[in-house]
């Protein structure tokens, strides 16, 4: 939803924070998706995600 912007504001970084943690998760499908959103993104983006990403799991997934 994220990525395409249906029915919130598009925001890569925010669909790349998701689907990593599902990636991490176990989600089959996840990485490959993870993979074409960072294609759309530049590197600071990604590394912004990735941060996230790794606070918000840090932090029992609350304020992500």
């Amino acid at each position: 939803m994220y990525r395409k912007g249906q029915g919130v504001s598009q925001d890569y970084i925010t669909a790349h924070v998701w689907t990593n943690i599902a990636a991490v998760n176990g989600s089959e499908m996840a990485p490959e998706l993870r993979n074409a959103i960072a294609k759309e993104m530049t590197p600071a983006q990604i590394h912004a995600a990735q941060k996230r990403a790794k606070d918000c799991v840090a932090k029992n997934y609350k304020d992500c």
